[in-house]
């Protein structure tokens, strides 16, 4: 069981401020959402302890909005200080730092399968992204693509900052590999390696494959869920909307994703409880950062604003990682490369979908590592690709 080292002076009084506000006269099995900011950090505390390295958790201040700007974080009614839920694992001195950023719908407990193994070659620091999980959940009332990568950008900015962090490797799942990729075009300096794990916005609706989404979207079931698309009604508030019943869904869906329908390594029975307990616990929780989803992508995940349209302006060295059943296909990867200056790898995983790293722990460990080699160990750069990946 991992233990919980301390918390800095910043994460006790956001996690006081937290609890003034998230205190109800009600218990929270008489609420019709049965769920707060402290019932999300109590769950990661309990997912948390099936892991074995050491931890320390803080809530890291980054103010109300970037510096020199009228914009708070962003446009709401509180010009109160902003917090990103940030946990660091006890690593060797010396080792390179790895931060980790989770996708859509997820938290950085979603990694909690991989900590342990990357701890033992990386200093390990992995956030919740502004607006999700346990980190501060502002208003959201971005209008704009611009506004909404923005919003993510330059809080995660702020975030480095405040760790007074440099020359780090930078992981993003997912919509976190869009994020991570848009702040290494925006911040290449800071940026030592990028290894995107099955990203998204890749892909736009010009491409060949959107073809049969135009023709879905031409039927009446295709116009009703493009206007719930449009319309920003997300798969969270189908969670808030059931209510008490909402546990049981979460519950039902990670049993069957990382049961029964997993292409890899299905997880133990504690694991999906505490992981279901989690899941549900970050998706009922207050709606913020999950709105940003129809400015970033239209109906069918196809980002307004490509990656692959930037592929020729990359400055940091790039690592695709993809399960070998991702639903998120790896030629746009491939099409990018075709346009990057930089050195590219893209390295498949099998027995892994989307979430690889909960899918098949062991590949995704080793892909990471193939794709840091040269910053773990410098003498085994020529190091041959571990057995069972493949590069694409």
């Amino acid at each position: 069981m991992g233990e919980e080292l301390g918390s800095s002076a910043s994460a006790s009084t956001a996690t006081s401020s937290s609890q003034a506000k998230t205190r109800s006269i009600w218990p929270s099995t008489l609420r019709w959402i049965p769920t707060s900011t402290d019932h999300v950090i109590a769950a990661e505390k309990r997912l948390f302890s099936l892991v074995k390295t050491p931890y320390v958790v803080e809530q890291v201040n980054i103010g109300s909005g970037p510096p020199g700007s009228k914009t708070r974080w962003f446009r709401s009614k509180s010009d109160e200080p902003r917090f990103i839920n940030t946990v660091t694992f006890q690593s060797k001195e010396d080792s390179p730092t790895l931060v980790m950023v989770h996708g859509y719908g997820a938290s950085q407990g979603f990694f909690f399968r991989n900590f342990d193994a990357l701890a033992s070659r990386f200093k390990i620091i992995a956030i919740d992204q502004l607006g999700w999980g346990g980190s501060s959940r502002p208003d959201f009332t971005c209008k704009s693509t611009e506004e909404t990568e923005a919003w993510f950008i330059d809080s995660f900015e702020e975030w480095r900052k405040a760790k007074n962090l440099s020359n780090f490797i930078l992981l993003g799942h997912s919509f976190g590999g869009y994020v991570a990729a848009k702040y290494a075009l925006k911040h290449p300096e800071h940026v030592q390696h990028l290894i995107l794990v099955g990203s998204a916005g890749f892909s736009s609706e010009s491409d060949s494959k959107s073809e049969r989404l135009t023709q879905f979207r031409a039927t009446w079931k295709g116009a009703i869920l493009n206007h719930l698309w449009e319309s920003n009604f997300t798969p969270q508030k189908v969670v808030r909307g059931l209510g008490p019943w909402g546990p049981g869904l979460v519950r039902r869906y990670t049993t069957a994703r990382f049961g029964a329908y997993s292409t890899g390594e299905v997880l133990a029975e504690e694991e999906s409880k505490l992981l279901t307990d989690y899941v549900y616990h970050t998706l009922a929780a207050k709606a913020s950062g999950e709105l940003c989803l129809k400015f970033i992508f239209s109906f069918g995940a196809y980002a307004r604003k490509p990656l692959l349209q930037s592929a020729s302006e990359w400055k940091v060295p790039t690592t695709f990682i993809y399960g070998f059943d991702d639903w998120m296909s790896y030629e746009g990867a491939q099409q990018a490369r075709q346009h990057m200056k930089v050195p590219c790898e893209i390295i498949r995983v099998p027995q892994g979908g989307h979430f690889v790293f909960i899918d098949n722990p062991t590949g995704f460990h080793s892909a990471v590592f193939y794709a840091c080699r040269m910053y773990i160990s410098p003498n085994l750069e020529t190091e041959h690709l571990p057995e069972g990946l493949t590069l694409a």
